[in-house]
């Protein structure tokens, strides 16, 4: 049995412990929060005995085997690097850390120290995105695609206001970028590689990070752009247009409804079921590392070559 203990109290905090709670082998036995107080309070909504706030000290002690870290970006990099050499396992919200480099030096750091490290970036591991690359061959040669990611932020009328909002804090490692552009960067990356080129642009907002932003990459043989946003919305689906047929994919971060439409004028529509249950196959994906011993070198190369694209994008800018 894998015991976690959480690090952060979003709401993707909430919903990884409900995915824990559907998956054999791990538990979550530890809460925490710099505050002892919110710490204690939000082990008692997750139905968790155990808090803490001093993460070295949970480090050093034996009450845990793993952390899943979810604080704000810019701290992602430390409190992982503090775990793996503690002999922690890790698995972290995406974006791990910022920088490429960083990432190669996390996982060298677990490599020495004998742990996984495996980033949180759920639409690597959802079986909507499985479904994906079983009907990438039916579409013939590609030669566009288009992915995008547009949702406006509940937390943005504060950024107006004036107010602080951590996710739209440049020293946070806040934006859009980080925040929905790497859910249409990571599976480019994951279906085609890294591009031959790139040109990209951004919307600032008033805090000073990118509200919103669009990419084109080139590629041999295709063209392929990214759109997301935390300032405005859009219910436009991502497309892989192929010689053959085209496949429409409703949701790029977590895909649900698949339709393939050929160029003959035939349509297959292929639904997955447990939409809610978005975080399940990437918890699976952990505990597979941890327990088995697989190899996470495609995982982590991934990741490596998604940051190293949006590293060109926010130099673009």
């Amino acid at each position: 049995m894998i015991r976690v203990a959480t690090i952060g109290t979003s709401v993707i905090t909430n919903a990884f412990a409900a995915a824990v709670q559907r998956t054999d082998g791990i538990r979550i036995d530890v809460v925490t929060s710099r505050a002892p107080d919110r710490a204690a309070a939000a082990a008692a909504d997750l139905g968790v005995a155990d808090s803490a706030h001093d993460l070295t000290e949970l480090y050093a002690s034996d009450r845990i085997d793993a952390v899943y870290i979810a604080s704000p970006n810019s701290a992602h990099e430390q409190q992982a690097l503090e775990a793996v050499r503690a002999g922690k396992h890790v698995i972290v919200e995406k974006p791990a850390v910022t920088a490429a480099a960083g990432w190669r030096a996390l996982v060298a750091e677990a490599e020495t120290h004998g742990v996984v490290v495996l980033e949180a970036i759920r639409n690597e591991y959802d079986r909507g995105m499985t479904a994906v690359r079983e009907l990438l061959p039916g579409l013939g040669a590609i030669r566009r695609v288009s992915f995008r990611s547009e949702q406006r932020s509940s937390r943005y009328d504060r950024v107006l206001a004036g107010e602080h909002v951590n996710m739209f804090d440049p020293a946070m490692a806040g934006g859009a970028l980080f925040d929905l552009g790497i859910y249409c960067v990571h599976p480019l990356v994951a279906l085609f590689g890294e591009p031959v080129s790139l040109a990209a642009a951004q919307v600032p907002v008033r805090s000073g990070v990118d509200g919103a932003g669009h990419a084109l990459l080139t590629y041999e043989g295709f063209v392929a752009d990214v759109s997301y946003s935390k300032i405005t919305s859009s219910r436009l689906p991502s497309e892989i247009q192929g010689e053959v047929a085209s496949l429409e994919i409703d949701h790029i971060a977590s895909p649900r409804r698949l339709v393939v439409r050929g160029h003959d004028g035939a349509e297959t529509v292929r639904e997955l079921a447990d939409p809610q249950h978005v975080l399940d196959d990437e918890v699976a994906r952990f505990v597979e590392l941890v327990t088995s011993g697989a190899d996470a070198s495609v995982d982590h190369a991934r990741t490596e070559a998604t940051l190293r694209v949006m590293e060109a994008m926010r130099a673009d800018w």
